[in-house]
């Protein structure tokens, strides 16, 4: 598969690319185009010119284009959904669940900009002003880059695309280099729908070139990125040399908080939701397990026997539910992070195998507070790190240590004192008897601290997607 720039698919300009293979069973499945910044250029200079006339374009008429770009999306629900299953890994449940998402961000966006009204600012608000009227409004940015990550690409592409599109703006997407054929086909999709030659674009390439080429180009007016916190700072740093605007949502470390009087079995239920879907990798997945001591044998024993009924096979294959990892490396990476532990007194319950891009589901008990997986090792796969702790504040202290703050959880059967706990925590968001994966559409979601900048969601991110004009009609009150 190539570029898609200025509606034309492409090579990159010095032939390099890309091999694509399935990460469940290693087969050779296509090439991409690694672009380099002459590339990204060519991409940028043809969103600049094509956005101008997308603008102008009534935003009913774009919602009506992106309302046909799911319709066809529905109409190839199944090749897509199996696409993204064989470059990710991931099970072809949870696939087409990604793929169902399509239409409700959509759309969501598509309706909630018909109602995203300015505001009047009375005359009479302050003397001198009594003849004029001023009125905001809504305006685009210009040209967006879209940097998108392996574990959820579907999904974000649809918050971050089509907020973009229906308010104006030409897009640029950049997918990760693991498993970029079904965003490229999704931009393909959005110009059969409508969409002009420029307003939106796809370009691979390594992170580093293309995506801070992106990050870097004076032509770019927003980068929206999903991703790691190294990634973002990078991001974030480069951007800041033409005070480009960015929007950051990145790494995570949840805390799952158990008090002793929570409701043990619910716990395990959504730990292995909130922990084992996309086989761990998901950026507000709950990944350090405060369990009160009074009933962490219990949790522990449980969830040994909960995790071990877990299917873990072909990600084609209907009943799998759970695949592998994005690549080798990230199950090696999951890998040497568990042994590290272990070397640091944590034992393994249960899993710590790996084969492949394939690794168990694993149970880590004895961690302390003090181990680097209490503080700021994110793992990114299958293991539930088990701490105990005897107070609610002793657990709301070790939840807050941790430099990320993306999402937290608290379970007890007294909602006063699960609430009192979720208010103390140090996240962008926080679920009571729930675990931290949980991410409705309409919700704003975003990070505190090293978890980053800005919020996603149906009821927010229009607002990062645009600017606001105030017009001013000055004296023209008689």
């Amino acid at each position: 598969m190539k570029n898609l720039i200025n509606g034309e698919h492409v090579d990159a300009v010095n032939g390099a690319i890309i091999e694509l293979v399935n990460p469940a069973n290693g087969e050779y499945i296509d090439t991409v185009p690694n672009s380099t910044a002459e590339d990204v250029d060519n991409a940028v200079k043809a969103a600049r010119i094509a956005q101008k006339a997308w603008a102008k374009v009534p935003m009913h008429e774009r919602g009506r284009i992106l309302e046909k770009y799911v319709e066809i999306v529905e109409h190839r629900k199944e090749s897509l959904a199996r696409m993204l299953s064989n470059e990710t890994g991931k099970p072809i449940t949870e696939a087409r669940g990604e793929i169902a998402n399509v239409r409700t961000l959509t759309m969501g966006y598509v309706e909630k900009a018909k109602h995203l009204y300015g505001i009047n600012i009375p005359g009479s608000a302050e003397p001198g002003s009594e003849k004029t009227v001023q009125y905001t409004e809504r305006v685009p940015l210009g040209v967006v880059a879209t940097i998108i990550p392996f574990n959820f690409p579907v999904d974000l592409f649809g918050q971050k695309v089509p907020s973009a599109l229906i308010m104006g703006n030409a897009v640029i997407v950049k997918p990760s280099n693991y498993n970029p054929l079904t965003l490229l086909t999704l931009c393909d999709i959005l110009m059969e729908a409508g969409v002009p030659a420029g307003v939106i674009q796809g370009i691979t390439g390594d992170g580093p070139i293309a995506g801070q080429a992106l990050a870097a180009h004076p032509g770019v007016d927003l980068v929206s990125l999903t991703g790691s916190t190294a990634a973002g700072m990078q991001t974030m740093a480069t951007a800041s040399q033409n005070l480009t605007h960015v929007s950051l949502e990145l790494g995570g470390n949840d805390a799952f908080i158990l008090l002793d009087d929570g409701d043990v079995d619910l716990a395990v239920e959504e730990a292995v939701w909130g922990r084992m879907y996309n086989a761990g990798q998901v950026c507000c997945a709950s990944k350090r397990f405060l369990i009160h001591n009074a009933v962490k044998e219990q949790f522990v024993s449980k969830m040994k026997a909960r995790i071990e009924r877990i299917k873990i096979g072909n990600p084609s294959e209907e009943s799998t539910q759970m695949g592998c990892l994005i690549n080798v490396a990230a199950a090696k990476r999951v890998e040497e992070q568990v042994n590290d532990m272990v070397k640091l007194g944590a034992k393994i319950v249960c899993g710590g195998q790996r084969t492949g891009a394939f690794y168990t589901p694993t149970i880590l008990n004895d961690v302390t507070k003090d181990m680097p997986v209490a503080i700021d090792m994110e793992i990114f796969g299958p293991v539930i790190s088990v701490i105990g702790f005897d107070t609610p504040e002793e657990a709301i202290a070790i939840a807050n240590q941790s430099p990320y703050g993306l999402c937290g959880c608290v379970f007890s059967r007294n909602f006063s004192r699960a609430l009192k706990v979720a208010e103390r925590l140090e996240c962008g968001g926080a679920v009571v008897n729930g675990a931290s994966f949980w991410r409705s559409v309409e919700m704003p979601f975003g990070g505190w601290k090293h978890s980053g900048i800005g919020n996603e969601g149906v009821s927010s991110t229009l607002e990062e997607m645009s600017r606001i004009k105030t017009v001013v009609l000055k004296n023209i009150l008689k």
